[in-house]
């Protein structure tokens, strides 16, 4: 069974740091990109990051760079997003995705074809 499941979420203070973390049952996971996406309230769902196959090349959207850390482990096929200096403005619930082909690294969600279930993010002022 394909399935990406995320886990890590919670509420947390403006300022405060958060792990998240994405397991994959992928065939073949480490020849594919993966990204994290978020989506608040109200809004489209945005790209915050991504990782090429080998994690060479990551990703960020201009919001969290410097922020955000995105790293992967294609022994454990598990992708994570490190998260530090949390604003509220990050509030949304993130998403763990894979690209839809090998060896890229796209930015938008159409790119995407397989979702996780999400795991939400809270960060009170």
């Amino acid at each position: 069974q394909v399935q990406l499941v995320e886990s890590g979420g919670g509420l947390v203070q403006a300022g405060d740091s958060l792990r998240l973390f994405c397991a994959a049952s992928v065939r073949s996971f480490s020849s594919y990109a993966m990204g994290w996406f978020r989506q608040a309230p109200g809004k489209e769902r945005e790209f915050v990051a991504g990782i090429n196959w080998n994690g060479d090349t990551k990703r960020y959207a201009d919001s969290v760079k410097g922020r955000f850390i995105i790293s992967r482990d294609n022994v454990k096929n598990t992708v994570d997003l490190q998260m530090g200096s949390l604003k509220p403005e990050d509030t949304a619930v993130y998403y763990c995705a894979k690209e839809k082909q090998a060896y890229g690294l796209g930015l938008r969600s159409s790119e995407y074809d397989i979702w996780g279930q999400g795991t939400q993010v809270t960060v009170s002022s």
